[in-house]
């Protein structure tokens, strides 16, 4: 270990951005042993790991980097995933730059970050080939049962941890395919759609149940899931799109994040999609405009390239160091060609359909409620730019799971998400749990794994301790 000083950080291999603009694939190569030991010798093994408590699964980072280091490969993959249910998709997904590696001790003494997610990734492919991942089996069966509605990151990592210690699980779902965000809203250059089959296969044979294409107060009402479960978790994460005010705001043309992912994903499974295949949500041969600075619109942008757009901007308020979306990826859209319009903000559309989005520029002036620079207007200083697409993607709100659901009872904050405790997820109905985006508001997939796996415990506690008072 301690190598920092004398070996080099280094990235797994990117393919070149004019060979990967031509597919979905992902852009990373994998590390060989050699080169995944050398790189976690790196590590520093500090007494205080900042990159493990800034994981909100606080993996135990500088334990599994010593035992690759150490070529101890499967006790290497076993620590990671006793503490994370789906480290391949962690290793692929999480803004490492703002989690663990930004946080790593030896970044912030200038000899650049271990490759922690790159780390992981290749300790858990490798786990998959080699047979490590044992399937999910219990040492008994309970007769208690838990529905869980939304078969994305937070109800799948539950779904494990519930099946694993011998709970009847059930998953309910909206789309026609587990995985939520994952399956639909990530594209395949940052995810490829196997790795999130894969687990979904694992839990089908490990005895979780899914009800697909089922659509949660209308298909079923949520009163009768919770007649026919012990305990119900809701997981549904948050689809409804922010959205953009001003003139012209309803053209045609205009399309949300969500909308444009889902259809590109779908055309990636071979799926029939009529919206993408009339042009309506297909980028090809189009001047694109996608508006927002997170981690969906760097998809959006970077989806858009590889359908061959003819241009690709993005419009954001804030300047790049204010930006919420991952560095990184910001890197590898330049690449790709994208064009940046930092303190940029949509004042209005011209045409309908769309032909040009009207700017109005920006600069930052005194901190906000959140310690940021807040975005001011700079009078006067308004530009057309000329789009046959516009995407929004300015984040999600929750939908209104009470009204939906015919629950008056089930508690929301002002913000409409649902009102649950700190860790156990418990709500204010009796017997029914709430997890991620749709408690947290838009976040990360990391935070709900942490959720889901938190939510899971307390449902078993809670069985346990019901079982006992029951045997008293």
């Amino acid at each position: 270990m301690l190598k920092f000083v004398t070996v080099e950080r280094d990235m797994p291999e990117k393919r070149a951005a004019d060979s990967r603009n031509a597919d979905f694939f992902e852009i990373y190569a994998e590390y060989a042993d050699a080169k995944a030991g050398e790189q976690s010798g790196r590590c520093s093994q500090c007494g205080v790991p900042y990159c493990q408590s800034h994981c909100p699964l606080h993996n135990n980072i500088p334990d599994w980097l010593l035992l690759t280091a150490q070529g101890r490969l499967r006790e290497a993959y076993e620590l990671s995933q006793a503490t994370n249910t789906f480290p391949e998709i962690c290793g692929r997904i999480c803004p490492q730059d703002r989690l663990c590696e930004g946080n790593c001790v030896i970044e912030q003494s200038g000899h650049g970050t271990v490759t922690i997610g790159s780390v992981e990734k290749y300790l858990t492919d490798k786990a998959w080939r080699e047979g490590w991942v044992k399937p999910i089996a219990p040492i008994r069966e309970r007769t208690e049962s838990v529905g869980v509605v939304g078969a994305g990151p937070g109800g799948l990592a539950a779904a494990d941890v519930l099946r694993r210690a011998g709970v009847q699980v059930t998953v309910y779902d909206r789309y026609d395919r587990a995985g939520g965000l994952l399956t639909y809203g990530i594209p395949g250059f940052k995810l490829e759609k196997e790795v999130v089959t894969r687990r979904v296969g694992q839990l089908e044979r490990a005895g979780v149940n899914f009800e697909l294409n089922c659509n949660v107060g209308e298909d079923v009402s949520f009163e009768c899931l919770r007649g026919r479960h012990s305990a119900v978790l809701i997981a549904v994460g948050v689809y409804k799109s922010r959205d953009i005010m001003g003139p012209g705001s309803a053209a045609g043309g205009i399309v949300r994040a969500i909308d444009y992912l889902t259809a590109s994903n779908r055309k990636g499974f071979g799926d029939n999609v009529p919206e993408f295949d009339s042009g309506e949500l297909d980028a090809g041969g189009k001047r694109v405009v996608v508006i927002g600075g997170g981690d969906t619109a760097m998809d959006c942008v970077r989806t858009a390239v590889r359908q061959k757009a003819a241009s690709v901007k993005c419009l954001y308020r804030r300047d790049r160091e204010n930006m919420p979306g991952s560095q990184r990826e910001v890197e590898n859209a330049e690449e790709e060609g994208v064009v940046f319009e930092w303190l940029s903000s949509p004042k209005g559309f011209v045409g309908n359909p769309v032909s040009g989005v009207l700017i109005q520029k920006m600069r930052l002036g005194s901190p906000d409620a959140s310690g940021r620079q807040a975005p001011e207007e700079i009078e006067g200083a308004i530009l057309e730019e000329p789009a046959d697409l516009v995407v929004k993607a300015l984040g999600f709100e929750p939908e209104p799971l009470p009204e939906l659901w015919g629950e008056d009872d089930l508690a929301v904050t002002k913000w409409g998400t649902v009102r649950a405790e700190y860790v156990s997820g418990r709500t204010s109905m009796e017997g029914v749990y709430a997890i991620g985006d749709i408690v947290r508001g838009a976040s990360l997939v990391v935070w709900a794994i942490r959720d889901g796996r938190d939510a899971a415990e307390a449902i078993l506690s809670d069985f346990n301790m019901a079982a006992a008072v029951a045997a008293e």
